[in-house]
């Protein structure tokens, strides 16, 4: 294949059209996929680079900014128009503004019954029990097939590619291939429908993938019409992709077909800061973490902050596949261990995972007004403070008998500490949860981790989304990850797994899993066996009682690790962001791309 004088692979095609329901409209990490992809994309097709994606008037305006129509294209979009399909034309506001094309599909829910007509006539899929989520993407479908039909007509010999990404936009595959046998297409999965919903179950299925019938079971959990669009699209189009060796596995046995190319996720290193400037980040993050342990905590009792490590995990409320409920059994055998030798160690373990809640525990928000009322005391009289402080020491008396407040100012700073200060022990929970018998809760109750004084190991349930205006933490997703010194992510189910290598991008080191796509991928590059940076779980064909007894050792490793080895992980885990960067990996989409030409 031609390439460049930089040895990048050349596209071939003159226009690809990169469709997903994600395309500003973000819903999931598909979203994050394009995002961070998008400026290589343009870079090597230039124009000749459209994404096309739903049009919501009021999810698109912060995104998506229209322009001025081609030539080209006003015929196609007025003759679009008078079948009730209005398109629109502009830029997503993101690293590389790349063209998008936005489609408004709702005049054409009358027509539904046909559509699904047409798929159970021409590709065998049933959807005679799916509803409004199935429904929805299907009706957008079909009007992108339209746009997709005439966009390639209008192109005359010039060479088209469509890229569909997910069942969601594998209907406009199908449609378009309905209408135009010769559309070159490439179509990738993300994670299979009936993979999500084994693993969603509790089912670890990878070991007797072989053995399941994937139609009875997809009818079974009634998943059907996604399950079958999904088989269809990867039938049908020219060039099959996922994007990992595990998902991969999946594809064989639930689609009936092996991916011709593997599209690894990747992120933009470039925008990422410098380990120099990394290091400033976490001093100040984790600098806000621990005033969070001021007024979460302190009111109850005391441990080191300075001597306390921050582990968190980041994930969807998916109890068993990603992992959540063998993390909390090791942190039960690291907290049983750290006591028994008497380690002055204190490990703070966030778990962020949203869940429906009524809101912050108000004895929280109360504790929370009373910290930042002490402080905002303390700071305005720290010119008393430190000018006390000074002649103390210049009147050379001992540190312990150094009267640093005045007499008033002291009696005022006892009266709103007695206002912090609570009796029992901090509750796990951040927040008032809806669910009476919540499976996190439950399973801390079930190991006897219950912030108690004695615990090494403290435990933060925070189900709120990290937005940096939530009220408690304040911290955006970024800024959380920044201020901690370990992620945990033993998934049992994860196509990709994208936090681990963001976390990693943030320098700090994580635990990931084999049977993740980024648990396979690290497992093909050579790493430091002492201080790998991004260290893997093995969960493939194991026991949930060994892969807790392996958890469980890594935990209690990086948790007694001497700090120079604890920088060095931050390093060799900061290092490991380059094999991610989509300057290399998307030479795979080209690859792709230019596979599917090839075929036509």
């Amino acid at each position: 294949m031609a390439q460049n004088d930089k040895n990048e692979l050349l596209p071939q095609a003159d226009l690809l059209l990169e469709i997903s329901w994600e395309v500003c409209n973000k819903i999931g990490g598909i979203n994050t996929v394009l995002a961070t992809k998008a400026a290589q994309m343009v870079k090597r097709y230039h124009d000749g680079y459209i994404l096309v994606g739903p049009y919501f008037k009021e999810g698109s305006k912060y995104q998506f900014e229209e322009a001025a129509l081609p030539a080209p294209m006003k015929g196609i979009f007025s003759e679009l128009e008078n079948q009730g399909i209005k398109c629109r034309f502009g830029k997503w506001l993101i690293e590389g503004e790349p063209q998008v094309i936005l489609v408004d599909f709702q005049a054409l829910w009358q027509s539904i019954n046909r559509y699904k007509f047409e798929l159970w006539s021409d590709y065998k899929v049933d959807s005679m029990e799916s509803g409004f989520e199935f429904d929805e993407p299907v009706v957008w479908s079909r009007a992108v097939a339209e746009l997709t039909v005439r966009l390639k007509d209008a192109m005359g010999g010039k060479k088209v590619v469509i890229h569909c990404h997910e069942w969601l936009a594998g209907a406009v595959l199908l449609f378009a291939k309905s209408q135009r046998p010769d559309i070159a297409s490439v179509f990738t999965t993300h994670a299979t429908t009936l993979g999500r919903s084994l693993a969603f179950s509790g089912a670890d299925f990878y070991a007797g993938i072989d053995k399941i019938d994937a139609q009875k079971e997809a009818y079974a959990r009634h998943v059907q019409a996604k399950h079958l669009l999904e088989r269809a699209a990867a039938q049908q189009c020219s060039v099959f992709t996922t994007v990992s060796e595990i998902t991969g596995v999946e594809c064989q046995y639930f689609l009936g077909r092996t991916p011709d190319v593997f599209l690894p996720n990747g992120l933009d290193a470039a925008k990422y800061l410098s380990f120099e400037e990394v290091a400033i980040k976490h001093r100040i993050q984790r600098g806000r973490i621990r005033e969070f342990i001021f007024y979460d905590f302190f009111p109850f009792y005391t441990f080191d902050p300075k001597n306390t490590l921050f582990y968190f995990m980041m994930a969807r409320y998916e109890f068993h596949a990603k992992g959540i409920d063998a993390f909390i059994k090791a942190l039960a055998g690291l907290n049983r261990r750290l006591a028994e030798e008497k380690s002055k160690r204190t490990v703070v373990v966030f778990l962020w995972i949203p869940a429906k809640t009524r809101g912050i525990r108000s004895e929280l928000t109360e504790s929370r007004g009373n910290y930042y009322d002490v402080k905002q005391f303390v700071e305005e009289n720290s010119g008393n403070l430190v000018e006390n402080f000074l002649y103390s020491l210049f009147e050379q008396k001992a540190l312990k008998d150094t009267d640093v407040f005045d007499e008033e100012p002291h009696r005022e700073l006892e009266r709103r500490l007695k206002k912090v200060r609570r009796t029992g022990q901090p509750y796990a929970c951040t927040h008032e949860l809806e669910c009476a018998d919540d499976p996190i809760m439950k399973a801390l109750a079930e190991v006897g981790l219950g912030n108690r004084k004695d615990d090494r190991v403290k435990i933060v349930f925070y189900p709120a989304y990290l937005s940096g205006t939530d009220k408690l933490l304040n911290l955006s997703m970024r800024e959380a990850i920044q201020g901690c010194h370990l992620g945990v992510f033993p998934s049992y189910y994860e196509p990709w797994g994208y936090t681990p290598i963001e976390a990693a991008a943030e320098g700090v080191p994580a635990i990931t899993s084999d049977l993740s796509g980024l648990g396979r991928f690290l497992s093909q590059l050579p790493r430091d066996k002492q201080n790998p940076g991004i260290s893997i779980v093995n969960n493939y064909g194991k026991s949930e009682c060994e892969v807790v007894a392996q958890l469980e050792e890594m935990l209690y490793e990086y948790t007694v690790m001497l700090r120079g080895d604890r920088v060095e992980n931050k390093i060799n885990a900061r290092k490991l962001v380059d094999n991610f960067d989509w300057e290399n990996l998307a030479e795979n989409y080209i690859t792709a791309h230019n596979q599917a030409l090839e075929k036509h």
